[in-house]
């Protein structure tokens, strides 16, 4: 770890992933707090004007929904839990859409499950519809769908939802707001000798140790879920900062390299995290054979695999299995993301792009894989 650490991670980093807590949004439960999410809203503006591309994780739906069907005490029942999100999340959309409004900034509702990530083809429509949002410089701001969920399907908080999305669209870094000011080498509540950690490398045993048990009544989540969220978040090459949500301008002083909350260094590159994954996959769904001059294209360009290059499709695969891509003297060239599944691919092969609609009724992705989604393997 170094001193130009802080400094640069946030300041270099273009995608951007803000999570804020509960508590903040509602003020400690009395309510949506107008003006702390108005100046989140006016900072998320302020970033996306500076080509940042910018999403917002916001818990505050069920507090909310308490606050509005007069409960002072979270329920324990599913069905109650789910109402409270219903009539929550009308209030929280509205707010935000009419701050960043405001702004001059258009945004989007997102609500997400669990089985939208788990599911191959629907965490690609996910991560496709996120990153056209973005290109569209509109802020998607993302909850969990709690009207939906329950135990068994649930994130289990909205930090392990900001890893998850970080890691759906190769964020640079996620930033968690929260009411403390980051990470102390125990709870400063309780030990008076507890010691404010500036820094630390996400996945760090001993980070967890430190963090301890949960915290607000408000939410589910505490020190210790933020710590894990930002290992998570690791996986991917996304680092995190954990900062104070009340601290003034928080956003536009860590994306101008301000030391502020404590920030948890990824160890590995985004981009080689990603490629790894992948390259790292033993089960190849199936494999696509490619033309001279895309086998060239793919391998010293690093280009995407255009259908136009495809000769041939083997074996069954749906979107988003991880396939081979092969020359045409049948060795592996690279491996990468089907964007459709075998059966489709089989009808693409040697068209164009510009044909894909008519061939299908629908086009997914001009590319059968985005070279993001590639990783050349000889």
């Amino acid at each position: 770890m170094t001193a130009n650490d802080h400094s640069t991670v946030l300041r270099d980093a273009r995608r951007i992933v803000v999570k804020v807590g509960s508590s903040l949004v509602t003020d400690d439960g009395r309510g949506l707090d107008e003006a702390a999410i108005g100046e989140w809203c006016r900072q998320l503006a302020a970033l996306a004007r500076d080509r940042r591309e910018v999403i917002m994780v916001s818990s505050g739906a069920i507090a909310e929904g308490m606050k509005r069907l007069g409960w002072s005490v979270r329920p324990r029942q599913i069905h109650e839990l789910q109402a409270a999100a219903a009539v929550g999340q009308m209030g929280l959309a509205y707010m935000y859409e009419t701050k960043l409004r405001e702004n001059g900034i258009g945004s989007a509702q997102v609500l997400l499950t669990h089985a939208d990530l788990a599911d191959r083809e629907r965490y690609l429509n996910a991560r496709s519809t996120l990153l056209t949002l973005l290109q569209l410089g509109v802020v998607p701001v993302i909850n969990e769908n709690d009207t939906v969920v329950n135990d068994e399907i649930k994130f289990g908080d909205n930090d392990t939802l900001g890893a998850l999305v970080a890691n759906l669209v190769d964020a640079d870094a996620l930033v968690i707001l929260t009411d403390q000011r980051g990470l102390y080498s125990a709870d400063p509540r309780k030990d008076p000798s507890a010691v404010f950690v500036h820094e630390g490398r996400a996945g760090d045993p001993a980070l967890e140790t430190m963090a301890g048990g949960a915290g607000s009544t408000l939410g589910k989540g505490g020190m210790i879920t933020k710590i894990l969220a930002a290992r998570r978040a690791a996986g991917s090459g996304a680092s995190t900062v954990i900062a104070w949500g009340r601290e003034p301008d928080c956003l536009l002083r860590l994306a101008r390299g301000e030391q502020i909350g404590t920030l948890l260094v990824a160890p590995t590159h985004k981009s080689q995290a990603r490629k790894r994954w992948i390259a790292d996959q033993l089960q190849l769904r199936g494999a696509v054979t490619v033309d001279d001059g895309a086998a060239a294209k793919v391998r010293m360009e690093g280009k995407s695999l255009l259908p136009i290059g495809m000769t041939s499709v083997e074996g069954e695969f749906s979107r988003g299995d991880v396939i081979a891509v092969r020359d045409h003297a049948g060795a592996e060239i690279a491996r990468g993301l089907a964007n459709y599944a075998s059966a489709e691919a089989r009808l693409l092969c040697r068209k164009s792009s510009t044909e894909i609609e008519r061939l299908l009724g629908y086009v997914a992705e001009p590319e059968i894989i985005h070279r993001t989604n590639l990783v050349v393997t000889r």
